[in-house]
C-alpha cells in the first residue's frame, strides 16, 4: 500500500509541476504570468486540501453524504438563477465572486460519488434488486446531472453519468437492470444533440475535420497540426507556435502545446502518469477496509482517469469536442481543487487502509508466537 500511495502522490506532482511550466508556455502570449499566478494560488489552497482531506479519516464522510449532495444540488440550482450565476461562451456554470470564478458542477461531481459510496455500503445486500440498485440512486444521479445538463455543460454530463454507472455496477446492481435506463439516457443525450445547432456542428465537424477546419473544427484542427509539428522531440519549450491560433490552448487543449513544445515522447509519459493514477487508485479501491471507503475509491479512480481519457481523445480528434479540461494540468481552480480533494481522499483510504492490514499482521504474529 506504501508503494502505491508513494506512485499515486509522485505522479500527481509531476503532473502539476509540468502544467504549471506549459500553462506559462502556452499563455505567454496572453498574459500567462497572471494565469500561471493564479493557478499557483488554486494549486496552494488545493495542496492544503489535500493535506486535510488525506489526514483525516474518510470514514467521516458518511454522515455527510446526504447534506453535501443537497449542498451541491442547491448551488447547482442557484448558478442557474440569472441574477447570481455567471454566463460566459453562452453556459451559466460559475459563480462569480470579485473576478474569482467558481464551478459547482465540480462540487457536485464529488458530492455524487460520495452519496453513490454510502448508498452503494448501506443498501449492499439489496443493490441487486431494480427498486435499490437502480430507482432510487437513478433518482440522485437525475438531479444532479439534470441540472448540469442545462447549465448546458454536456462534457461533464457525460462524464459524471459514465462514473455514476461505475459505481453503482460496482456496488452490485444487475445488468438486465442497468443497461434499459442506461439505453434511454444515451438516446435521450442523442435527442438532445440532434435538436442542439451547436453540438451538432462540433460532432458534423468531428467528423470530416478537414472540410469543415476553417469552422466549428477549426480548434481541433489546430491541435492536429501542433501535435504533428512536434515529432517526437518537440520544438522546444516555449517554441510552439500553433499556440497563436489554438482556442483556448491553456485550458481544454494544453495537451497538443505539450505534444508540440516538448514531443510524443513528453506526451506519452503523461498518458503513463493517468495510468499510473489509474492502476493506484484500482489497488487502493481492492485494498480498502469497507464497501465504502472501496466504492469511493472506485468513484473516483473513475472521474480522473475517464476525464483524462475524454480530454486525450478530444485533442487527438478520436472523440467530438467535450470542453472538458486535463485533470492537474489545464488551467481552471475549481477542477484543481476538485481533482486535489480527490487524490487527498484516495490518500486517506489508504492509511486507514494500511492500519488495518498492520493490524492483521500483528494479530497473526501473536497467534503465530502463541501457537
Amino acid at each position: 500500500m506504501k508503494l502505491a500511495v508513494t506512485l499515486l502522490i509522485c505522479s500527481v506532482a509531476a503532473l502539476l509541476a509540468l502544467g504549471m511550466v506549459m500553462l506559462y508556455s502556452s499563455s505567454m502570449t496572453q498574459d500567462g504570468a497572471r494565469y500561471l499566478l493564479m493557478q499557483l494560488l488554486w494549486g496552494a489552497i488545493g495542496l492544503v486540501l489535500f493535506v486535510m482531506v488525506s489526514m483525516v479519516d474518510y470514514r467521516i464522510l458518511k454522515p455527510l453524504a446526504l447534506p453535501l449532495f443537497l449542498l451541491a444540488a442547491a448551488l447547482l440550482a442557484l448558478v442557474l438563477v440569472p441574477e447570481i450565476g455567471h454566463k460566459a461562451n453562452g453556459a451559466r456554470r460559475w459563480f462569480n465572486f470579485g473576478g474569482v470564478r467558481f464551478q459547482p458542477s465540480e462540487l457536485g461531481k464529488i458530492a455524487l460519488i460520495v452519496l453513490l459510496a454510502w448508498y452503494g455500503e448501506r443498501y449492499q445486500r439489496h443493490m441487486h434488486t431494480f427498486k435499490r440498485g437502480v430507482f432510487i440512486p437513478g433518482i440522485f444521479i437525475a438531479v444532479v446531472l439534470g441540472l448540469i445538463f442545462v447549465e448546458p455543460d454536456r462534457g461533464t454530463t457525460v462524464l459524471l453519468a459514465a462514473v455514476a454507472c461505475g459505481v453503482l455496477l460496482v456496488a452490485g446492481v444487475r445488468w438486465k437492470y442497468f443497461v434499459p435506463p442506461m439505453v434511454m439516457g444515451v438516446v435521450g443525450l442523442a435527442v438532445s444533440l440532434w435538436h442542439d445547432p451547436m453540438r451538432m456542428r462540433r460532432i458534423l465537424s468531428w467528423l470530416d475535420l478537414e472540410q469543415h477546419k476553417e469552422g466549428a473544427g477549426f480548434q481541433a484542427y489546430q491541435a492536429m497540426l501542433a501535435l504533428g509539428a512536434g515529432g517526437w522531440r518537440g520544438l522546444g519549450l516555449g517554441n510552439g507556435r500553433q499556440k497563436l491560433f489554438v482556442p483556448e490552448q491553456h485550458t481544454d487543449f494544453i495537451l497538443s502545446i505539450i505534444g508540440e513544445e516538448l514531443g510524443l515522447i513528453a506526451t506519452l509519459l503523461i498518458l503513463l502518469g493517468f495510468v499510473v493514477i489509474a492502476c493506484c487508485g484500482i489497488f487502493i479501491a481492492g485494498r480498502a477496509r469497507d464497501t465504502f471507503g472501496m466504492l469511493l475509491a472506485s468513484g473516483i479512480t473513475l472521474l480522473i482517469s475517464l476525464q483524462a481519457l475524454i480530454n486525450v481523445g478530444v485533442v487527438t480528434s478520436a472523440l467530438p469536442n467535450k470542453g472538458l479540461p486535463l485533470p492537474f494540468i489545464s488551467y481552471g481552480g475549481s477542477n484543481l481543487l476538485a481533482m486535489l480533494t480527490c487524490v487527498g481522499l484516495l490518500v486517506s483510504i489508504a492509511r486507514h487502509a494500511r492500519i488495518a492490514d498492520d493490524a492483521i499482521t500483528r494479530s497473526e504474529a501473536r497467534e503465530a508466537r502463541t501457537a
